[in-house]
């Protein structure tokens, strides 16, 4: 499929699915070792960003993404650094001898898909440059790509199989970038504000949600205030997870956009 532009329409469509991506429940465990790993690492992705002038966060989900945060593999496709790339794309790169350096390999695999000359890493532009990296093709068979929304709301199944063999019941067993990012915000890893429709937020919004360490043990409740996570998540510049739990992230996302913290807050 050829690549769209990124179009003012695609832009509101990456926004709007990071704005209201959430995890799967069953998949939150995994998400966070692999959080945890990239934070790890931070170091050694901030010296690749350094040089290339993309950002560490998107070089840490292209690796997990592409080697599962081997750093014996190249960042191109995940081939062994022992030799070079043998997979599409092949005989990458073209300049040295193996075996390669992670952080050579990884500065060739940036500049060979145009991510060196990107300048817009905003949560649109990084949607749309990941979603090259690995294809268009999803887009043909009508789903949003598992290599950006895997393990969120926004993908269920149906992905390549092979090379140009599409599956519609596949399902992808690999944790999506964006959602990695989203994470990584929720944390605070990161800052990745992204412009949205903004939706107004009145103070006395769902005003019956007050401040709580813990999810309400009543069912009722409990969508009340995920209810409420979700009004502020459609507010620019707001990426909370949709727990239950109305603490200190909540109340403080609350006050952002009502200018009072939620009832009850100590801080209030």
């Amino acid at each position: 499929m050829v690549a769209p532009k990124l179009t003012a329409a695609l832009v509101k469509e990456y926004n709007d699915l990071f704005n209201s991506c959430e995890i799967n429940p069953e998949r939150t465990e995994e998400v966070e070792a692999i959080v945890q790993r990239i934070v790890m690492f931070q170091n050694r992705y901030e010296g690749v960003a350094t040089t290339s002038g993309v950002p560490w966060h998107v070089i840490a989900a292209i690796h997990n993404m592409e080697c599962s945060l081997n750093f014996g593999e190249h960042l191109h496709n995940g081939d062994p650094l022992t030799a070079r790339t043998v997979h599409d794309p092949k005989g990458l790169p073209k300049s040295g001898q193996p075996p390669f350096e992670w952080e050579a390999s990884a500065l060739d695999a940036l500049g060979h898909d145009n991510l060196t000359t990107w300048s817009d890493w905003s949560v649109s532009g990084i949607c749309y440059k990941l979603e090259g990296y690995n294809g268009w093709g999803s887009r043909s068979h009508d789903i949003n790509t598992p290599y950006l929304w895997s393990y969120s709301n926004h993908y269920t199944k149906g992905k390549y199989i092979a090379d140009s063999k599409w599956s519609p019941t596949a399902v992808s067993q690999q944790c999506g970038a964006m959602v990695i990012l989203r994470r990584m915000v929720e944390l605070g890893s990161i800052d990745l504000a992204s412009p949205a429709s903004p939706k107004p937020v009145k103070s006395d919004a769902l005003r019956d949600v007050g401040y709580s360490l813990f999810p309400p043990a009543d069912p009722r409740r409990l969508e009340q205030v995920q209810d409420l996570q979700r009004l502020l998540n459609s507010v620019a510049g707001v990426s909370l997870r949709v727990d239950g739990i109305a603490g200190s992230r909540t109340s403080d996302a609350y006050k952002m956009v009502t200018g009072n913290y939620l009832t009850g807050d100590p801080r209030a």
